[in-house]
């Protein structure tokens, strides 16, 4: 398994995609740096961009990879090796490697401009950490969706659809819901709302670390007295750890019952 997740790294890191994806944190990171006057703002600005961007490029680069390395996947399949470290492998390799160019691509601009000094360290690696495990997340969803469809055009659009609905429709239906019941107490719903997609997850504890929470009135102040305390870190962690449980569970059932 680790010779074949070294190989899918290196070739993985070698790819222009792979490049595009770090020169484009890169730039990002130093052209907010240089227009905003303080690091919280940069922070807040690239929550923005990467709450959204940063699933639907681990989405559609994952299931994209599983599709044009069919051929070397069914090489591995045909030699004496457990069928599940190979797709691990190759999932990990996705996801490493995704994470690696974001993290080094902000990380870069922002050192040179002086975070490891400043008071809102742990806010940045809180955003590295988060996008991170968004990756992992989504990249594992691809490959479940790659997995269960052998069309490519098919598995492609389900790829998109599934992050759509996360990152846009999701909120919108929450939304509705919340203005249908407005007249009912609906803190608790949309507490338990929130934990059922990982993007409005990872959103609202990095608002509330920054200390946005104000800006969302009753239900910001009700979100931080939830998720500002110990407990509350203990149930977002796990929430976001049983997120990519679940899809990697599926994953490997399917691996164990499909027939290549």
């Amino acid at each position: 398994m680790f010779k074949i997740l070294k190989y899918c790294l290196s070739d993985l890191m070698r790819s222009h995609w792979i490049l595009f994806y770090f020169l484009f944190y890169l730039l990002i990171g130093f052209g907010l740096l240089l227009i905003n006057t303080s690091f919280s703002n940069t922070i807040i600005t690239l929550l923005n961009i990467i709450i959204v961007l940063s699933p639907l490029i681990s989405s559609v680069f994952g299931i994209t990879y599983f599709y044009n390395s069919k051929n070397f996947t069914q090489l591995l399949l045909a030699q004496p090796i457990d069928r599940k470290k190979i797709f691990i492998a190759q999932y990990l390799g996705v996801s490493f490697s995704l994470s690696l160019s974001l993290i080094l691509g902000l990380s870069i601009p922002f050192i040179l401009f002086g975070i490891l000094s400043s008071q809102n360290l742990y806010e940045f690696i809180l955003l590295l950490g988060i996008s991170s495990v968004l990756t992992f997340i989504f990249s594992c969803i691809s490959f479940y969706i790659g997995i269960l469809n052998n069309n490519k055009l098919r598995g492609f659009g389900l790829t998109v659809v599934v992050w759509l609905i996360m990152a846009v429709v999701y909120d919108g239906l929450i939304m509705i819901l919340l203005m249908i019941f407005r007249e009912y107490p609906l803190t608790n719903p949309s507490l338990i709302a929130m934990l059922l997609n990982p993007i409005d997850l990872a959103r609202t504890v990095l608002i509330i670390n920054l200390d946005l929470s104000a800006l969302l009135g009753y239900t910001g102040a009700s979100f931080k007295l939830f998720f500002g305390t110990f407990y509350g870190i203990i149930i977002c962690t796990i929430s976001l750890l049983i997120w990519l449980f679940i899809p990697l569970t599926l994953l490997i059932r399917r691996i164990e019952n499909k027939d290549f």
